[in-house]
């Protein structure tokens, strides 16, 4: 016949009859033993989880707003989105870097993804512009660790750094107020449509998108027009703010105005 182990707390027979061992209630103030939550249902974590998800986005809007409301028609910045695979001593690298000296000499910061390739190009013009001129403009840098952007360029003043490409395309919104698309991949396409996506329902200020190289972006706008528009999938004014031309200068131009607009609106002083 087997013994039982020393210390064993399993039920006792006493009299014939089987009792329970008694519980032992917890001191007040006493640590409560903590829970392995293996043994809890699925189903509760799952909800426990996204119940503090969710309150962290509430959060996250309520941080924003305040951001926002801090900055707001302060500063005038332009994203700058293009490929991290084109190589400098390229036509394309050559117009981008030409594109933001020319916007730094406005007055424009440059907002970029802080990456190499057209990103790298756009930086290093912002800084050569402001020399060149003496500006007071910003060569911002938003990164993200992935793909072909493993590294940050060497041409930013201000670097942020986000995990998620989400928060990130949140940030470029929230920092910028017009967008100049460059030749890009698939990263390029979700950066223009998170955007205009933004601008038709009115979750960002109307702002232009202005693309660069007519005979690499035609294509897309013309199926746009083709097809999502021809087929009442979208309205003809979701293409006011889209601007197709072929050198930086007519890009220069175009944000050049919208940027003396915002001036003029918001009464800002450029050289303050």
């Amino acid at each position: 016949m087997k013994s039982k182990k020393k210390g064993s707390r399993g039920p006792r027979k006493v009299s014939g009859r089987v009792r329970k061992t008694p519980k032992v209630k917890r001191r007040a103030g006493a640590p409560a033993k903590s829970v392995d939550s293996r043994y809890i249902p699925r189903s509760v974590r799952r909800k426990h989880l996204d119940s503090r998800l969710q309150s962290l986005y509430q959060r996250a809007v309520i941080l924003e707003k305040a951001l926002i409301d801090l900055e707001e028609n302060r500063f005038y910045r332009t994203c700058v989105f293009g490929s991290a695979r084109i190589k400098p001593d390229t036509v394309a690298y050559n117009e981008v870097y030409q594109l933001a000296r020319l916007l730094a000499c406005e007055g424009v910061d440059v907002l970029t993804g802080g990456g190499p390739g057209l990103m790298d190009a756009a930086n290093k013009g912002a800084q050569q512009g402001r020399e060149d001129k003496k500006t007071k403009t910003l060569s911002y840098g938003i990164s993200i660790r992935g793909g072909f952007e493993r590294e940050t360029n060497t041409h930013i003043d201000v670097k942020r750094h986000h995990q998620k490409f989400s928060s990130r395309l949140d940030d470029f919104m929230r920092l910028s107020q017009s967008v100049v698309i460059t030749p890009g991949g698939i990263g390029t396409l979700l950066e223009l449509f998170f955007t205009w996506q933004l601008i038709q329902v009115k979750h960002i200020s109307y702002r232009p998108i202005v693309f660069l190289n007519k005979k690499f972006w035609s294509g897309v706008i013309d199926w746009m027009r083709a097809v999502p528009l021809a087929n009442e999938l979208m309205s003809p004014h979701d293409f006011d703010c889209i601007s197709i031309v072929d050198t930086p200068e007519e890009v220069a131009a175009i944000i050049a105005a919208h940027h003396r607009e915002f001036l003029e609106k918001n009464k800002v002083n450029p050289s303050a």
